[in-house]
């Protein structure tokens, strides 16, 4: 075998390696904890509590958010957010949302002139466990992240996204 052609084997007993573990049993090496979208989107809703209902601009900039601030604890980005109307957006989030509808996991209603979004007694169920199977720091950021995004009026959710992320105004038609 020519020289250099050989595979090199990963060795246990490198320091590397034994530098990991130690982290790793220390507690300060985050676990990665791959989702798809799926489960991403049945958990952060789930998060919300039974019944939770969401509006449009909740869900874009609620996955805005996990996309942007969590992905390394949830394997992401899962999305692909470009500059909107009214700031981030992405249409895989109503796909998805509208895929978990089909499985009768999620419905939709209409309330004016804008939708809802809710878990289904079985979608809750299914994102509760999902939410409970994440380590307690992603669970954490997911139950907060949705409390604060559900907090906001309208107005107060796109300016804040605006302003932590400006990057994401330059196709805005919202005024402030």
């Amino acid at each position: 075998m020519p020289r250099g052609s050989e595979k090199r084997k990963f060795r246990f007993d490198s320091m590397a390696y034994k530098l990991l573990i130690f982290l790793y049993f220390c507690g300060t090496v985050p676990i990665l904890n791959r989702m798809n979208r799926r489960e991403i989107v049945l958990a952060a809703l789930a998060a919300g509590g039974e019944n939770a209902a969401f509006s449009p601009v909740q869900v874009q900039k609620l996955f805005f958010l996990i996309d942007r601030e969590a992905s390394h604890l949830i394997g992401g980005p899962h999305f692909h957010f470009q500059p909107y109307d009214y700031g981030p957006f992405d249409q895989a989030v109503y796909q998805q949302l509208d895929l978990l509808e089909m499985g009768g996991l999620a419905e939709t209603s209409s309330t004016g002139r804008y939708r809802r979004y809710t878990l289904t007694a079985p979608g809750f169920a299914d994102g509760q466990h999902v939410l409970q199977s994440l380590p307690a720091a992603t669970r954490e950021f997911l139950v907060k992240t949705v409390a604060w995004v559900r907090s906001l009026s309208f107005q107060q959710l796109v300016a804040a996204i605006y302003n932590r992320y400006p990057d994401m105004k330059v196709n805005s038609v919202f005024r402030s």
